[in-house]
């Protein structure tokens, strides 16, 4: 093997050993390229270092080395050039526990070489940093003083350990700027146990990134093109700006408690209403008789509860009164906490997928970028809230039958059968034990079962009056969370759909199942009716793999593509907003791998 050959395999095999740290420090990573270096004997320009692909992911992959046979100038110029790579080097084995853990492979993918020429890129990133205030996050997350040193820094009047400090300094901002913006800055495994979507990427892909985008034209672009490009995030954005902005004017004119206002009625809290809906926007309300609730105001009034996920009934009842007392502030930290949540989900949403939205009680598939179907959704009860989880459909099941699960069984049809012993009868249900054999309820004292190990399963039988309806979604999760029909469809005319113990029960099924089957041929409406009309248990393979996701927004877009805010029935917003600003301990790493949750949750009826 020729010295070039060698020298070439020697650092690919540097590179190759380590991915942050491979337990040597970094001034010895930096001896070994550093040597090479100067074996091969430097040329008139430093080579630049090979990036890492076209796409942001691609591997940190060796730099090319320099030619043999430059001159003395060369070799002054790579004489210079390994003072930096060993003084960059020791900079990073000095704030390696405080730097982000893409920056070294980054650097030593260029043999630690200088990544920062001329002022524009670092004043670009500056304007970045104090621009990621726009979608929600903190820039001092980004060293921002530090920053602004280096920035103003003139690198020319600066000793080679300065120069260092200042390359570091720049790229560990710019690598913590881009993990937030594409990946957030919480880690969801961290505060939802069941979370299993992909978890960040290694420091090696990350470096990749950073890489990619020192090399683009336009720095300032390239980091903007890592936010998630989804119309989505874009509105929302907006809208988190212009509640900041009315926050910084003052809270919204209060509007005084009291009964349900009602179009046609004269009120002086009519006036009060109108008073804050005129606040948050809304125009051509002015007239000479404010405290008369008139056919405008009653547009606005449904305006608002549309906007809000409310029922657009115009009357101003208890549930919108309460989202009128909620201030900017607090509306401008509920989409921050929603910007956050799609940085997670970003990559998951651009695909084809089933999006089940909890927070606002709706299912949507998404094919070839455009909604194929939609639909309303009852979810889990506070107390027994539906998980977040990136799933699949497995199979169908026609007519499936219902093993009630120990959850149900302890809190609800225990209780019942004490109450009453004809409960079980009236729901169709029967007592089985473990080979399947019947037993007879009216032998078991159900007031003594113990709140744990009972022996027996109790199992409701097909049919449209059962808790599962007529078709049951399976998914592979291990809580025994999956969708299905209902017997309860009035549930679905209601604006808060918080009822079941976990599953999620769908207003349109059939529709779904068709779809998800995608074999017209042999599956229409009318064959599936027909083969549920026969009432045998069934189960179907689908035809196509959806992913399906398990999601929680409250903020999204509603039909129009406008703003619509929805409760926070779990109360999850807080936990996102007081990790953003309080808990660094929940920050994105790829090396936290939470064990799942395998007790199993319940399923719904």
């Amino acid at each position: 093997m020729d010295n070039r050959h060698s020298e070439q395999a020697l650092e690919s095999r540097i590179l190759t050993e380590t991915g942050t740290r491979t337990g040597k420090s970094f001034v010895t990573l930096a001896a070994l390229v550093v040597g090479v270096l100067a074996a091969a004997a430097g040329q008139s320009a430093v080579a630049p270092a090979a990036t890492a692909g076209t796409h942001p992911g691609s591997p940190v992959v060796a730099p090319a080395l320099p030619a043999h046979g430059a001159g003395d100038a060369g070799g002054a110029v790579a004489g210079a050039m390994d003072d930096m790579a060993e003084a960059i080097a020791g900079e990073l084995e000095l704030r390696s526990a405080s730097i982000d853990d893409s920056v070294a492979p980054f650097y030593l993918a260029r043999a630690y070489r200088p990544a920062w020429a001329g002022a524009a890129p670092a004043a670009a990133l500056l304007t970045a940093v104090e621009a990621s205030r726009e979608h929600g996050l903190d820039p001092a997350d980004f060293a921002l003083e530090r920053l602004r040193q280096a920035v103003d820094a003139d690198p020319a009047s600066l000793s080679p350990a300065q120069r260092a400090e200042r390359e570091v300094t720049l790229s560990d901002s710019l690598a913590r700027l881009l993990r937030q913006l594409r990946y957030g800055k919480l880690d969801p495994r961290l505060l939802y146990r069941e979370w299993n979507f992909a978890p960040l990427p290694g420091p090696a892909l990350r470096a990749g990134e950073l890489e990619a985008v020192l090399a683009a034209p336009g720095l300032g672009a390239a980091i903007a093109d890592h936010a998630p490009a989804l119309p989505v995030y874009r509105v929302l954005q907006q809208a988190y700006a212009q509640y900041r902005a009315q926050a910084a004017l003052g809270d919204w004119p209060p509007v005084p408690a009291g009964p349900t206002l009602h179009p046609g009625e004269r009120d002086r809290r009519v006036a009060a209403l109108r008073a804050r809906l005129q606040a948050g926007g809304e125009r051509g309300l002015e007239t000479a008789d404010p405290a008369y609730f008139d056919p405008l105001l009653a547009e606005a009034v449904r305006r608002f509860q549309r906007a809000h996920g409310l029922e657009a009934d115009a009357l101003a009842g208890r549930q919108t009164m309460a989202a009128l007392e909620v201030g900017p502030a607090r509306r401008a930290d509920q989409i921050r906490a929603n910007l956050e949540r799609l940085r997670w989900v970003a990559q998951d949403l651009q695909g084809d997928h089933l999006r089940l939205d909890i927070a606002a009680q709706t299912a949507e598939l998404v094919l070839d970028g455009a909604r194929a179907w939609s639909s309303r959704v009852v979810v889990g009860r506070p107390s027994r809230k539906t998980p977040l989880l990136r799933d699949r459909v497995q199979h169908l099941v026609l007519n499936p039958k219902w093993v009630v699960p120990p959850t149900i069984l302890k809190q609800d049809v225990i209780p019942a059968m004490v109450r009453d012993p004809g409960y079980l009868a009236a729901h169709r249900m029967r007592v089985v034990d473990a080979k399947g054999q019947a037993v007879d309820p009216a032998g078991i004292d159900w007031a003594a079962v113990p709140r744990h190990g009972f022996p027996y399963r109790i199992v409701q039988e097909s049919g449209a009056d059962g808790a599962l309806g007529r078709i049951k979604f399976a998914l592979t999760n291990p809580y025994t969370i999956f969708m299905h029909d209902t017997n309860a469809p009035e549930l679905f005319g209601r604006s808060v759909r918080a009822f079941s113990s976990g599953c999620l029960r769908l207003e349109k099924p059939l529709e779904l199942a068709l779809l998800l089957l995608d074999d017209p041929q042999r599956w229409s409406a009318e064959t599936l009716a027909a083969e549920l009309d026969r009432g045998a248990t069934r189960t179907i393979a689908v035809g196509r793999e959806i992913p399906v996701l398990l999601l929680y927004f409250t903020a999204g877009l509603d039909k129009t593509g406008g703003v619509q805010l929805r409760e926070d029935i779990y109360d999850h917003d807080g936990e996102i907003i007081a990790a953003l600003t309080q808990r660094r301990s929940v920050e994105l790493s790829d090396s936290v791998r939470p064990t799942p949750d395998r007790t199993g949750r319940d399923p719904a009826g």
